[in-house]
C-alpha cells in the first residue's frame, strides 16, 4: 500500500531527526577521575623508589624577590643520588654558570665569584646568592610527574591519563609534555609557577641508573 505525498511530507522529518538522533547518540568514553588517580597512585608507587637518575635539558627561571625581577636560563645536568643530588647549569656566555650539590646536610654551590657558599638550606642559598626562587624540596618529586609528600595536592588529567596540572604548596606544575614511551611515562616538559616565581624545565633525556 503506497502512502499519500502529504503524509510522506509530515513524516520525513521525524524520520531524519530520528536518524540524527541515532547517530548523535555515541557519547566517548571518559576515564572517570578515580580510576585515573589509582593509574597516578600506581605510577607513583613505582616511582617511588627511582632515587638514581640523570635528566638533561634546559632550565629557565625568572621571578621577582625583594622587589627586584631575577632569572637565568642555561643547560641543566641533574644529577640523583638517593637523597643527594647536583645540579650543573651551564649559562650562555657572559652569564651564570655554577654547581649546587645538596646532601642531607647541607648545600654548597661552586663557580661563583667569592669562592664556595654553603648553607644549611638549599633554597635559602640559591635565593640569597643567584636571586632564583627554586621549589627545591618538591621539584624532585614534580620533575617525575608526581606529588611530593608535602601536603594536599590537586591533581587535573589529560586524554593520555596522565597530569596536565599539579597544585601543592602555592605551585601550579603543568605538564605540556611526556615521554610516554617509557614504563611509567615520564615528563619531557615541567612548567612550575607560583605567585611570584617560576621554573621551567625541558628535558632531552632521562638515564635511570
Amino acid at each position: 500500500m503506497k502512502l499519500p505525498i502529504r503524509l510522506l511530507a509530515a513524516a520525513l522529518p521525524l524520520l531524519l531527526a530520528a536518524c540524527v538522533h541515532k547517530e548523535a547518540v555515541r557519547p566517548q568514553p571518559k576515564a572517570d577521575y578515580a580510576v585515573l588517580l589509582n593509574e597516578q597512585r600506581a605510577r607513583e608507587h613505582l616511582l617511588a623508589t627511582t632515587d638514581h637518575w640523570v635528566l638533561q635539558g634546559k632550565i629557565g627561571v625568572s621571578g621577582e624577590v625583594n622587589g627586584k625581577k631575577e632569572g637565568g636560563s642555561g643547560t641543566l645536568t641533574w644529577t640523583q643520588n638517593g637523597q643527594s643530588y647536583e645540579f650543573v647549569v651551564r649559562g650562555p656566555v657572559g652569564s651564570k654558570s655554577f654547581k649546587l650539590t645538596v646532601t642531607p646536610e647541607g648545600a654548597t654551590l661552586e663557580g661563583l665569584e667569592g669562592g664556595p657558599q654553603r648553607s644549611p638550606d638549599v633554597e635559602s642559598l640559591v635565593q640569597n646568592t643567584l636571586g632564583w626562587q627554586v621549589p627545591f624540596r618538591n621539584l624532585r618529586a614534580w620533575v617525575l610527574g608526581t606529588r611530593a609528600d608535602s601536603g594536599p595536592a590537586e591533581l587535573k588529567f589529560g586524554d593520555q591519563g596522565l597530569p596536565v596540572t599539579l597544585t601543592q604548596d602555592s605551585w601550579t606544575v603543568a605538564y605540556p609534555g611526556w615521554d610516554t614511551k617509557r614504563e611509567p611515562a615520564l615528563p619531557t616538559k615541567v612548567f612550575a609557577s607560583s605567585a611570584t616565581s617560576s621554573v621551567r624545565l625541558s628535558i632531552e633525556s632521562w638515564t635511570i641508573q
